[in-house]
Formats: C-alpha cells, structure tokens, sequence
C-alpha cells in the first residue's frame, strides 16, 4: 500500500520532465515496499537531497539508519557496489539493497555534520587523510573513466548549443582539448568518485569523517580531488579554488596540471544539466584557465 508522501524541495526539480514525474509517482508505493520488507520506521525526508529520496530510518532492533530511493540515473547504479567495495573504509556501509526498487539502507553518519563546517584548511587535512583510503584497486562492474569521458566529449559540444552557448567557445575548446590528452594518457586505475564534495562527508562516530552519495568511476589517482577543488562548499572565490588545487595536489603527490585538467573537464561537463546552466561552474573553468 502506498504511503503519504511530500516530495522535498531538493527534489523539485524532477518535476520540470516527464520521467522525472513519472519516477515521483512510484515513490509512495516503493517506499512502502521498503517499510515492509526491512520493518523500518521512517522520518521526513531530509529537504537537501537532491539525486534521491533520503530519510532517516530505524531498524526493528533500534539501529539508525537512512533509506535511499534513488533517481534512476546511470550515475548513481553502482553506488551500493562502491560502499560494498569500501567496507566501511572511510565511507557509510551498506546495511541492505534492493536493486529492482533502486533502494539502499545505509548507516546514518551521527552527529552527520558536513566537512564544510569546519575551516577551510581544516577541511582539506581531512580530505588529504581521507582520499587515499578510498583509492583501492577496482574493475567491473564500475564504469571506467575514459568511457564516461567519452560521453562528455559527446554531450559537451550538443548541451552548449541547446543551452543558446551560454560560455565562451574557448571553455568548450580547452576542455575538448583537455580530454584528448587526459584520457589516453592516464595512471594506475583505482575507484574515484566524481562527486567527493564537501558536503558528501559527514562527522561520525565510527570514523572522524565518512564519505556518503558516492559516484563511482575507475580511474587514476588524478581524477579524486576534483570535486574538492571545484566544490563551493569551501569558498567560490578564484584564490580558493587555486588554494585547494595547490595543497591538495602537492599533499597527496599528485600531478597538479592532470587535476587541473580533470577539474576543467568534469566542471564544465556538468555546468549544464536539464536544461539548466550552473554559473558557478562556468566560473570555476574560468579560473582554472588562468582568467579571473
């Protein structure tokens, strides 16, 4: 049986298409096969979700949790096998998946207070002890990153022109360019995540900090601190941005061009989505060409 349900504001945006109204009106009746199946007692959802339906949870016997109804994109498939991968190493564990439903009961981060409340250099000690524990060696069934790549080269180009080109054409050159040389060229392929933002790590009591709402890609060691140098959550300001790219880069002893590379490319291939153009990110490819 279906259950009451208000969809929350991160996920409004869903409501602008029709498989993203058709994905709303089945999340009553599948968030009712959850409830039963894992015997789960449900709060509101958390309003800032914005890839899925999350609220916490609590298992029969007391135990925290937070259900996940995911929106089907191909983005978020292999997240259950990624926190499967990491076993609890700096990440949520899985508690239960149920893959027809694209749901996932995942350990609640207490006190959960995102990385982005700390100080900005602060934050990124966390970070630098963090993101080498994430990278363990991995294959299939994760997505390498140069077939993902592959899609942004295709999808940059068509985006741009339905979006009536809203950057400079020199943003959309230099990232082409970029990919040409990146792609081919890249190290030893771990397991990365295209979404490490500042508020996809949450304070908890297990670990100091745990990375939730993985993305998971196979690549090289190059490609990890991306969404940390892009991410707004610890400042938007050109200085910021070059700052997390120079620490983060000489502190994990990483090739800080291939970052930069990698975080023109990935910004700027997803500065638009849905129709939608993310000014932010267009200014982050900005700077990371060298203009202010």
């Amino acid at each position: 049986m279906a259950v009451e349900l208000e969809i929350p504001e991160g996920l409004r945006w869903t409501e602008r298409m029709p498989a993203g109204r058709a994905w709303l009106a089945t999340l009553p009746d599948r968030l009712a096969g959850c409830v039963e199946r894992w015997e789960l007692r449900v709060g509101p959802p958390y309003p800032y979700a914005f890839a899925s339906l999350a609220m916490p949870a609590e298992l029969p016997d007391g135990t925290p949790a937070v259900l996940k109804l995911q929106y089907p994109d191909g983005d978020s498939v292999h997240e259950a096998t990624a926190l499967a991968h990491w076993a609890g190493r700096g990440a949520i564990r899985v508690l239960a998946h149920d893959a027809q439903r694209r749901a996932l009961l995942v350990e609640r981060c207490v006190p959960g207070t995102p990385l982005h409340q700390l100080p900005a250099d602060r934050a990124l000690d966390a970070v630098v002890e963090l993101l080498p524990r994430l990278q363990v060696p991995a294959g299939p069934p994760f997505t390498p990153l140069a077939e993902e790549a592959a899609g942004w080269a295709e999808r940059m180009p068509v985006n741009w022109e339905r979006a009536n080109r809203p950057y400079e054409r020199r943003l959309l050159d230099a990232a082409l360019g970029l990919l040409a040389d990146l792609v081919p060229s890249q190290g030893e392929q771990v397991l990365v995540n295209q979404d490490l933002h500042a508020g996809n790590v949450l304070r908890a009591s297990r670990e100091p900090w745990l990375v939730i709402d993985p993305k998971p890609l196979v690549g090289e060691r190059e490609f990890a601190p991306m969404p940390m140098v892009r991410g707004a959550e610890l400042g938007h300001s050109p200085a910021a941005v070059r700052h997390r790219l120079d620490r983060l880069s000489a502190e994990l002893g990483l090739d800080r061009e291939r970052v930069r590379g990698w975080a023109i490319v990935h910004t700027l291939a997803w500065s638009v989505g849905e129709g939608e153009v993310f000014p932010r990110q267009v200014e982050v490819v900005r700077w990371l060409l060298g203009g202010e």
